[in-house]
């Protein structure tokens, strides 16, 4: 046989590598928080198959994780929401160990605080009852007391607010998404630069994607950890996901007159709804959107009109250090909301069993994600949940027509 010719051995072990080549075991579309956590925790709880994320944007400016605030609270209504961001925590806390000595976000634990006028007690006291069941340390103060310790406060159509006392604050998003998806692809996992742009079916099955490029992947799972895309990545199937993306402002304040105290305030959600918290020696604030004001064009472009007309007059009421200020910046981000309940949307498909939806965060996705890429990799390596039961957060609730409601969705 001459030195360029193949036997017909060589040529079928040559076509299984690009058969196997092309097969993924788990493909993870998306590779934000999300979608890091559940390449880095498959890896981590031993899971021997080829995993890859599949994502678009891998300079990541346009994520969801890159534009969030980096916000980690207990102050949630919902008891798994609770125990989701609990696990975050631990892992900000104990990056240096999971990551080695140079991991670090930044974490600045200086509280939420939730204020609440007399209309909205009972259920910042029922929140806040909880919240302590499930471990939260935080603590409810009446007007009062709100004055003695934050005098720069007004507090006059304020009758208490709930403070996190420890374990919440803000941390860096993109240094935690990097993190995570620079140990996951030091454990063996790959990205795949790509838009998936199809998803093929058989005997109620994912089989395969096709990416914009033209490639296409079998597949053994299929985690949508899509973010603000989840909806449309759903619909290929097709799967109708209520999720899709909510256009987000954030502003970045200069306030000349701020004491050092102001600096040190904790994240204020307020009972108009604006939040704001200080960052570096300059603030954030934003507002979401009642339902029918939602913006209706999905683009980059700031509503500097949503600041001036929505969020000024009510943070200049409730702190009046901020009646002069100059807006120094501003950026768009995007929720992953979910129109359904507001609540995450985590596990398999009721009929498609090897598609798994991680998706829905509805604003909560940096400080939930570590948690919840945990719990898909239980689900594909043990079957079931192990760390926190998130059944109640399946996708059943919404054929069923069961909204779980979260009242604090900031």
């Amino acid at each position: 046989m001459g030195s360029h010719q193949i036997s017909a051995l060589e040529t079928l072990v040559r076509l299984g590598q690009t058969s196997f080549m092309k097969h993924i075991d788990v493909a993870i579309v998306g590779g934000g928080v999300v979608g890091s956590a559940t390449a880095y925790y498959l890896k981590k709880l031993g899971y021997q198959g080829r995993v890859a994320i599949i994502e678009k944007d891998t300079t990541y400016q346009f994520t969801a994780t890159a534009r969030s605030l980096g916000g980690i609270r207990q102050q949630f209504s919902t008891p798994e929401n609770i125990a989701l961001s609990t696990f975050g925590l631990a892992l900000v806390r104990n990056l240096k160990a999971e990551f080695g000595p140079e991991a670090d976000v930044g974490f600045k634990e200086q509280g939420y605080l939730i204020l609440a006028s007399q209309q909205g007690l009972q259920a910042l006291e029922e929140n806040h009852a909880t919240q302590i069941s499930c471990g939260a340390n935080n603590v409810i103060l009446k007007a009062a007391a709100l004055t003695q310790q934050f005098p720069w406060l007004n507090t006059e159509d304020v009758v208490a607010g709930c403070l996190g006392i420890a374990g919440e604050g803000w941390f860096d998003p993109y240094s935690m998404m990097s993190i995570l998806r620079k140990a996951a692809i030091a454990r063996g996992v790959e990205v795949i630069v790509g838009e998936v742009t199809a998803v093929s079916t058989q005997n109620h099955r994912v089989k395969s994607v096709t990416l914009a490029s033209g490639e296409n992947y079998t597949c053994g799972v299929l985690v949508n950890a899509a973010g603000a895309g989840a909806g449309a990545l759903a619909e290929k199937l097709p799967i109708d996901l209520p999720v899709n993306p909510t256009k987000r402002y954030t502003y970045v304040l200069d306030c000349p007159g701020a004491t050092e105290a102001l600096h040190l305030a904790p994240l204020i959600f307020d009972i108009t709804g604006f939040h704001m918290r200080p960052e570096g020696r300059n603030f954030l604030c934003g507002l979401s959107p009642e339902p029918h004001e939602e913006p209706t064009t999905m683009d980059w472009e700031v509503e500097y009109s949503w600041f001036e007309e929505r969020i000024w007059p009510a943070l200049a009421h409730r702190i009046p250090h901020f009646e002069v200020i100059k807006v120094i910046n501003a950026w768009v981000g995007f929720y992953d909301y979910n129109f359904f309940d507001q609540n995450a949307v985590i596990g398999p498909h009721p009929t498609i069993s090897n598609f798994l939806f991680a998706n829905g965060f509805s604003g909560h996705g940096i400080q939930q994600g570590p948690a919840t890429g945990n719990a898909i990799a239980e689900l594909i390596i043990h079957g079931c949940y192990k760390a926190i039961d998130l059944t109640r957060f399946g996708y059943a609730r919404i054929t069923e027509n069961k909204p779980l409601f979260e009242r604090n969705v900031i």
